[in-house]
């Protein structure tokens, strides 16, 4: 029963209307439009009523709108006019039936469920007329009316609906035939209905619908073929009518019957199903709602939403087959963005469950369970999302404790179809809540989760993949359910809304390896899919332009000539700037243009092979025309500030126009030495702010197309270098997704001059962050690191940051690189300011590197550490430097190292502990530390102890080198004593008599071997 209408208020002609219902403006506006063609033609003949409708449309665009809007509400209001009115429209309209395709797809997505009955019919019928003439866009007006065709709904307007369209398109059979669209919609759509049609009532109709879907999967099977695997799920539930069950039989056998280019079953079930099929079984009323509980109604808060879309959608028997188009449409086309995955946002896996719980049928039960794993059963890493598959697992992952009969149940019906070892579902294989016989199932099908620890192998081979898809659709076809719906019930209703659970979200993160060490981590990226282009629609912006702007903005929509595209939008440029322009349009004019252009941000911008030429082809876009105009102006002029706000509302609408905007500043000769430009967009977005937006510009670049942020990257960071060269943001975008050819030829422009990528004062920062990338990410960082020409001094204070089992890329890099310097004081200082662990071999390697090259600097540094470090954490410590505040250098750790130094050199010929230097620094030390050190370090201790037993005696010394002779040092002496005083000015007094020694030394030479100490 259609409501009544309000009292004193005037009911409309084309939507039914309540009390409360305000006027809608579509309505009013068609009735407007009425008005103007009744008073054209009241009163005249018939040509002479042609006539006056021909001379106002000839006016101009907008006449050309309200005569044409105006005859097709008169077609859908007046039955008896129908005819008269649609041959009108073919002879006055000037775009084709633009203007009436556009608000027929408005009507049929926003407004179909409040047409009156007779307007319903008439559209009906004006979309079977359009089909009859040929219409270009028919077609997608058809598919949007199949939209309006809801599952699990046999009502008699549904079927009405369902009938009519389906008559249509066996009418129009040789039209259906050139669409390939069209085609795979059509077969995807009924057969999902004809699962409904099984009542002997309705035996009618749904042998129309097989003969349908019969005739165009063996006439036009590789059209039908873009429906991917959820073509087999379809007709795997319709398996056993008998036409059905013959194109199986080929499917399975004969392939090749059915097309040259099919090669098998798994060849579709290898296919993914896009979004616009698994969409295209929910009305927009039904999509509307379900996107709204996703995205806006809290967890916990849901019970009230979800009883109202049961009452409306799920409350009859022959609704429990839409359950399986709103799993797939959620596990498909619902991926919520991290930050709603973040929030306490109703999750989709709790939606699942309650749709679960709501299955009052075997049958209804088993398909719906098939459409939430049917992504696992044939997931590639390389094809499928991750988000696909998430949600089966969270819903068993969930429902243990509260729900146990769903977990139960799914893992039973896995076991029955999966021939695969799914290793994630280990922890759920032995719960004790299932019961013995399904415990026993999954201990027979999935043994190695069940009683070994050991992980199972990650990778399987191609044969054991096919074998296995082999299996499942196989199962798919023999156990293929009847049409009869058994109302057995399946689970207690009482057990299961998921209105009280408590909310949790999937985490990438979770695993950590027992070992501690760094888990291989496997990450899945959605592919790119084929986009097929859609008629831009932008019909909700264009009716609220002045009449001239609208004019354009529709000739840019007609028209397919990128050089005419281009004139137009020069022609729209020109009138935004024009002073009389109304800026309130901006941002509907950005609407449209977004819509308009979209096909032009999609796929790669650079071209294949970078030459003047391509490179200026490639910039001859019409959304270029607003940069190239932008660049021609000077900064105050008032048209610059204009353009720089029409280039911000686009940004809103379309957020890739900032890198697209970097690219034309980068590539057009036109836009020469004007890239601060950029930085004027910036502060012109409502980012306000250069940093952020070209951070975020550049990360959409980076997902985008990955050789364009490789061509951007060096006048970004030449441009820019203060926003880039600060931090590491930039940089780990780069390194996230290079590969090693982009890696070297980045390392060529930093080497050519053309990139700076680091700077002294903000390069130590950068590589301590980098500490957190992944390892692939860290040396390429290096590996541009060490491009630079930067004193590796300036970031040695990062040793201090690693750990030998956390940081191995940064420690083999530094290793490397230390092993080409000659070593400084402060890198001797860093390097043994590392703890000393026996697995950490860091420190070892290079000071024998440098006993061994430099042994004469590297014992002088060493020597000049022990006698500070001996004197100076008694007194104060020094501030002369920043690394100097950084470094915890202990006596003990120096000690540590010199010792492992000795023992690496025990066995080989160096003579590094031989040096004067370190003997002498060894006694000083030797003297004043306390005797757990001595006892610690004894055999350190001892080389000193030998250096000082000859020094009493004649010069003849069983030391026979030249070096070794107390006497032939007596030269280096004094030189080496000034080392050492210098080394300890720092401390404001001697508080040992040894370190007194040397200085009695210098008095004369003769001291130097009286020397009563």
């Amino acid at each position: 029963m259609e409501p009544s209408p309000a009292k004193g208020k005037p009911q409309g002609r084309l939507l039914v209307s309540t009390t409360l219902d305000a006027k809608d403006e579509l309505e009013e506006r068609l009735e407007r439009c009425v008005g103007i063609v009744t008073s054209l033609t009241n009163g005249l003949s018939e040509r002479e009523a042609n006539d006056a409708i021909t001379a106002n449309v000839c006016k101009g665009p907008q006449q050309h709108e309200e005569v044409c809007l105006g005859l097709f509400a008169l077609l859908l209001t007046e039955p008896p006019q129908a005819q008269r009115c649609y041959r009108d429209l073919t002879l006055v309209n000037r775009d084709g039936m633009n203007v009436i395709l556009i608000k027929i797809n408005q009507i049929l997505m926003e407004k179909f469920l409040k047409l009156q009955d007779v307007c319903r019919t008439q559209l009906v019928w004006l979309v079977r007329e359009l089909v009859k003439s040929g219409v270009i866009g028919a077609d997608g007006v058809l598919m949007t009316l199949m939209k309006q065709i809801a599952g699990g709904d046999i009502t008699s307007k549904n079927l009405w609906l369902a009938e009519n369209v389906l008559d249509i398109l066996l009418d129009q059979r040789e039209w259906v035939l050139k669409s390939g669209m069209l085609i795979a919609m059509s077969v995807y759509t009924y057969l999902r209905l004809i699962v409904d049609h099984g009542t002997p009532a309705l035996l009618v109709l749904r042998q129309k619908e097989v003969d349908l879907c019969i005739g165009l999967l063996r006439e036009k099977f590789m059209e039908c073929f873009i429906i991917g695997r959820d073509l087999v799920r379809l007709l795997q539930i319709v398996a056993r009518i008998p036409e059905m069950e013959l194109l199986w039989k080929d499917l399975l056998h004969n392939p090749q019957a059915l097309s040259p280019q099919f090669t098998g079953l798994l060849q579709l079930l290898t296919a993914r199903t896009s979004r616009k099929f698994l969409a295209c079984r929910l009305t927009p009323d039904m999509e509307t709602k379900l996107l709204f509980m996703t995205s806006r109604v809290r967890f916990g808060q849901q019970k009230r939403y979800q009883d109202w879309f049961q009452r409306q959608y799920l409350s009859t028997a022959e609704s429990q087959s839409l359950r399986c188009d709103l799993i797939r449409y959620i596990c498909g086309v619902v991926h919520p963005s991290n930050e709603v995955l973040s929030s306490d946002i109703l999750p989709r896996w709790a939606i699942i469950g309650w749709l679960l719980t709501t299955c009052t049928s075997n049958v209804a039960a088993s398909n719906a369970k098939l459409a939430l794993f049917y992504d696992w059963l044939f997931f590639s890493p390389e094809k499928d999302s991750i988000m696909n598959i998430e949600p089966a697992i969270l819903v068993m992952h969930h429902s243990m404790k509260p729900h146990p009969a769903i977990t139960a149940t799914l893992l039973d019906f896995m076991c029955r179809v999966s021939g695969e070892s799914l290793s994630h579902l280990a922890p759920l294989f032995d719960n004790p809540k299932l019961d013995r016989e399904l415990r026993s199932m999954l201990r027979e099908r999935f043994a190695e989760f069940c009683s070994s620890p050991s992980p199972p192998t990650e990778g399987r081979d191609e044969g054991a993949n096919e074998s296995n898809s082999t299996f499942i659709y196989e199962f798919l076809y023999k156990e293929s359910v009847s049409l009869e719906m058994d109302n057995h019930v399946l689970l207690d209703k009482e057990d299961g809304c998921y209105d009280n659970t408590e909310a949790a979200f999937s985490d990438d993160e979770e695993e950590v390896n027992n070992k501690g060490n760094k888990k291989r981590e496997f990450r899945f990226h959605p592919i790119k899919e084929a986009v097929i282009e859609e008629p831009a629609d932008i019909t909700p912006y264009v009716d609220q332009l002045d009449d001239t702007m609208k004019e354009k903005v529709l000739q840019l929509q007609k028209g397919s000539d990128t050089e005419a595209h281009c004139e137009v939008m020069q022609e729209i440029v020109d009138l935004v700037l024009e002073e009389d322009f109304d800026s309130e349009q901006m941002s509907t004019l950005a609407s449209c243009l977004a819509e308009l252009f979209k096909g032009h941000f999609r796929g790669d911008v650079l071209p294949d092979d970078i030459t003047e030429e391509s490179l200026e082809e490639s910039v001859c876009k019409p959304v270029c025309l607003v940069f190239r105009n932008l660049c021609q102006m000077q900064e105050d002029n008032s048209g610059f500030s204009v353009l720089l706000e029409m280039l911000a509302e686009l940004y809103q609408k379309q957020p890739k126009i900032g890198y697209h905007l970097l690219y034309y500043l980068r590539a057009s000769k036109a836009a020469m030495g004007k890239m601060s430009l950029y930085e004027s967009f910036a502060q012109a977005t409502a980012l306000g702010d250069l940093h952020t937006c070209l951070m975020m510009d550049m990360k959409a670049c980076q997902e985008d197309d990955i050789r364009l942020l490789c061509y951007l990257t060096p006048s970004i960071y030449t441009e820019f270098p203060d926003e880039t060269l600060r931090s590491g943001e930039l940089l780990n975008m780069i390194v996230a997704v290079i590969d090693s050819t982009q890696l070297q030829e980045l390392m060529c422009h930093v080497m050519i001059g053309n990139l700076v990528m680091f700077r002294k004062d903000s390069v130590l920062n950068i590589l301590i962050q980098s500490l957190e990338w992944e390892t692939f990410e860290q040396y390429s960082a290096w590996q541009l690191f060490l491009a630079h020409s930067i004193p590796l001094e300036t970031i040695i204070p990062i040793l201090q940051h690693l750990k030998y089992k956390e940081h191995p890329e940064a420690l083999s890099c530094l290793l490397l690189q230390l092993r080409r310097e000659k070593p400084s004081g402060e890198m001797v200082k860093m390097v043994l300011s590392r703890p000393c662990h026996p697995e950490d071999q860091f420190t070892t390697s290079i000071l024998r590197h440098w006993a061994a090259k430099h042994d004469d600097v590297l014992g002088e540094h060493i020597k000049a550490l022990l006698i500070k470090n001996n004197n100076m954490p008694r007194k104060r410590q020094s501030l002369r430097s920043s690394s100097s505040k950084l470094a915890q250098l202990t006596l003990e750790q120096i000690l540590e190292h010199m010792d492992n130094l000795r023992l690496n050199l025990s066995n080989t010929k160096n003579s590094f502990f031989t040096q004067t230097p370190i003997l002498q620094a060894l006694q000083h030390v030797q003297a004043s530390c306390d005797e757990a050190h001595k006892m610690r370090f004894s055999d350190l201790f001892s080389l000193a102890e030998e250096y000082e037993e000859p020094s009493s005696k004649p010069p003849k010394s069983r030391r026979k080198a030249p070096a070794s002779s107390p006497r032939s040092r007596k030269g280096t002496v004094t030189p080496v004593s000034n080392e050492e005083e210098s080394a300890s000015s720092s401390a404001s007094e001697e508080e040992d008599s040894k370190p007194k020694a040397p200085k009695r030394k210098r008095k004369g030479s003769s001291a130097v071997a009286s020397d009563s100490d």
